[in-house]
């Protein structure tokens, strides 16, 4: 017969079944008297002293089982499996001696000391107490098996033992009995601990709900058809200010919104609202937020959810931080956070809105304000002190601001307003001169008193045709015709200059073709020997014939390729053309090129510079890269260090354009030059100003005591050639003088061309 053991039945089963063995003292009390008396009726009957032995162990026992099934109910119930398995033997070996006086008496009634009595109560006790077994002792499998055996047993051989056809037949008959009251106690067994175990199930999973729904952030409250509270959650208990779960059970939805009203929760009037908008959500049945404003500034969102025929729920959250942080992420969306003014798209959204309203026949504006120079100021001072600086330009630019008057910061250095309800052009005007006015006095930035200057471009135009984007483009276009100008000005939007902005567009364009397809011509101006007078380098120039405009001067397309990042090309091109151009000519002339102080920033030059030589077989030393100051500007240490790659290379380096600059007198002993170019600025009026002869002198003479070349350019007369080669110790000349620029088959012919000047030259010289 299989059993339940403890090992088959986990602990929450094993002890309440353990327990359940003690419960019920009152029936054994009934049964224990009700054995006894009847014992004693046979003894009293027959008279054999076994019946009175056997009533008195029966009562013993029973006592005995009695004290402890009280004692046991009046202590703590067994906390582990090994305390109720000590009970349950405890329980077992009482019990078996009960039964076993049960069978001992059923075993002397029946056979030892019979009579017809005996027998008869025998039988009935046997049956009375065995029928009760299942009942009272279904919480011990061992139990139940025992104390069939210790009655059955005895009864089934006291009946064989009579020896008779009958008494044996009925003894072995007990057999299927006892069988068939063993697996009545398995499935009475079964039955109950699948009870207990769905209800251990059921306990635990409604500990893990009850758990899950308090703890959860959410406040949660379910109705019912009726729409009355049915479960709500320690969150929402606390919120409408209920003592308990239990108080709240029943309540409606208006009564729980009017008692969290009560509490000062919602202001006058919300609460009604609220409710309302809650019972359309739910009436909906379909999730839906509500969000709502508690007294103290609080934000709470009502969720309806999607409720089935039985029940409808809502949950609840404290979205205020959520609020917060959105509101939080809004304004860094619309506002700028150096200067707190609006940024490009909220500016242009508010524009927009307020363009849309009012007389479409008044004049509205937009001026686009830069700051000359900024980017010196970061070089020089740092990024805090711009930061600074854009702070105080924008705290001044506030004052300008009103309900007509937008402005936000557009870009680095850039701020545009709008300005509405213009009178006339003449009030832009003074707004914008009242603007620049603001910026007379000094800025104070971090103990740094920084005088700065603006340029400006406005735009105007009639509300119904303002269109932001465009207008944006017409003040930027004025902007760049201010600056063009020199700076520190302003420019109202004329629209020659969206003509000429679109030529210029145009003309990019093209010139990308251009370079695409290679057609830059490349031509070269002499650069001749100053005693010899024939010529000793020669400088490459670009040229860009347009198929439709004819030729564009470099004055006008290399600022556009520096615009457009596309300046390095123009260099490559250069470079690469005039050392294969080199390769044709007498190995006596050698080619300059120019880099840009873009070229500096954006490419490795040396890397260039190497490869091209490599390509073409041009030696080093028959090469010169021409740098203005210019280039030198930005970063001194990173073009001192490229400028000695290239002499590393055996390339020889020309300063251009000297004295043009800032600092051109530190340039000559910091940086590895081999030659210095003096700007033909200081050759124009060398024939009628003595000052500038005896500068240009002072210049070369200063050049040679640190071993340059010097080269003079801009020579247009034969006077001006005379003059320096009276005066000034000049090395080489550049300039009209000796023709326009040549294409490189003419340089070839013109090599060892010498210049008639040469006779007058030396005769200078000599006198």
């Amino acid at each position: 017969m299989s059993k339940i053991s403890t090992r088959s039945q986990p602990a929450e089963v094993y002890i309440p079944f353990v327990q359940s063995l003690f419960r019920d003292g009152a029936t054994l009390a009934i049964g224990v008297f009700a054995q006894t008396l009847v014992i004693l009726l046979v003894y009293s009957e027959n008279g054999n002293a076994i019946y009175l032995v056997t009533a008195l162990v029966l009562v013993a026992t029973g006592l005995i089982r009695l004290v402890g099934i009280q004692f046991q109910q009046n202590s703590p119930p067994p906390a582990t499996v090994e305390e109720a398995q000590r009970l349950e033997w405890w329980y077992i070996i009482l019990a078996s001696t009960h039964a076993a006086a049960l069978g001992f008496f059923c075993f002397s009634g029946i056979f030892l000391a019979y009579s017809q009595f005996a027998e008869l109560a025998s039988v009935s006790i046997t049956l009375a107490t065995v029928s009760s077994i299942v009942g009272r002792n279904y919480g011990s499998a061992r139990m139940v098996t025992i104390l069939i055996t210790m009655m059955m047993v005895p009864y089934s051989f006291a009946l064989i033992m009579r020896g008779d056809f009958y008494h044996v037949a009925l003894g072995l008959l007990c057999a299927p009995f006892f069988l068939a009251i063993s697996a009545l106690a398995r499935r009475v067994r079964t039955v109950l601990m699948d009870a207990v175990m769905s209800r251990i199930a059921s306990d635990r999973l409604a500990r893990r709900f009850d758990k899950a729904l308090n703890t959860m952030s959410h406040g949660l409250v379910m109705f019912d058809r009726t729409r009355r509270v049915v479960v709500i959650n320690d969150k929402a208990v606390d919120f409408f200010s209920f003592k308990s779960r239990d108080s709240a059970e029943g309540r409606t939805l208006k009564s729980m919104i009017m008692r969290a009203a009560a509490a000062g929760l919602f202001a006058n009037g919300e609460n009604r609202q609220l409710e309302r908008r809650i019972s359309d959500a739910m009436d909906l049945g379909e999730d839906q937020k509500i969000q709502t404003q508690l007294r103290d500034g609080r934000y709470i969102e009502f969720t309806s959810r999607g409720h089935d025929k039985e029940f409808d729920v809502i949950t609840f959250e404290d979205i205020t931080a959520r609020v917060d942080a959105e509101a939080q992420i809004l304004h860094m969306a619309r506002y700028d956070t150096l200067t707190n003014l609006s940024t490009r798209a909220y500016f242009m959204e508010t524009v927009v809105n307020m363009v849309s309203k009012g007389d479409q026949d008044r004049r509205c504006a937009f001026i686009l304000l830069d700051l000359d120079d900024f980017k010196h100021i970061n070089d020089t001072l740092g990024h805090p002190i711009g930061d600074g600086l854009i702070y105080g330009v924008a705290e001044r630019l506030m004052k300008l601001v009103s309900p007509t008057v937008k402005l936000a910061r557009f870009g680095g250095d850039e701020f545009l307003f709008f300005v509405d309800d213009l009178r006339d052009e003449r009030y832009l005007e003074l707004f914008i001169t009242e603007v620049f006015a603001m910026f007379t006095d000094a800025i104070d930035v971090g103990g740094h008193m920084l005088h700065i200057n603006l340029s400006a471009g406005a735009a105007f135009e009639k509300a119904r045709y303002f269109d932001e984007n465009h207008m944006t483009v017409r003040a930027d276009l004025a902007l760049y015709q201010a600056k063009d100008n020199g700076k520190n000005r302003w420019k109202i939007f004329e629209e020659a200059m969206e003509a000429e902005f679109r030529r210029r567009q145009m003309l990019k364009t093209e010139l990308r073709t251009a370079i695409e397809n290679d057609v830059l011509r490349i031509v070269y101006q002499p650069i001749v020997n100053a005693r010899m007078m024939r010529i000793a380098t020669c400088e490459a120039l670009c040229r860009w014939d347009h198929e439709t405009l004819g030729p564009i001067s470099p004055a006008v397309f290399i600022p556009l390729a520096e615009e457009m990042g596309i300046v390095t090309d123009i260099t490559s091109i250069v470079l690469r053309r005039a050392c294969r151009d080199c390769m044709e000519w007498p190995e006596t002339t050698s080619v300059s090129v120019n880099l840009s102080a873009r070229d500096f920033k954006e490419i490795d030059v040396v890397k260039l510079v190497d490869s091209v030589l490599r390509e073409t077989g041009l030696a080093p030393q028959r090469l010169e890269v021409e740098v203005t100051e210019t280039a030198l500007l930005d970063d001194q240490m990173k073009t001192a260090k490229i400028l000695n790659g290239l002499k590393d290379l055996g390339v020889r380096v020309a300063l251009d354009d000297f004295g043009t600059g800032y600092s051109s007198l530190s340039y000559l002993h910091r940086l590895p030059l081999d030659k210095v170019k003096i700007d033909q600025a200081f050759i124009r009026e060398i024939l009628t100003d003595k000052r500038s002869m005896a500068l240009v002198k002072s210049i070369a003479v200063m050049c040679h005591d640190l071993g340059l070349v010097v080269t003079v350019e801009g020579v247009e007369t034969e006077a001006q050639l005379i003059a320096l080669a009276e005066h000034v110790p000049v090395d080489q000349v550049q300039g009209f003088l000796f023709g326009p620029a040549l294409p490189a088959s003419g340089v070839s012919r013109m090599a060892r061309h010498v210049w008639p000047y040469a006779a007058e030259v030396r005769k200078s010289v000599s006198v």
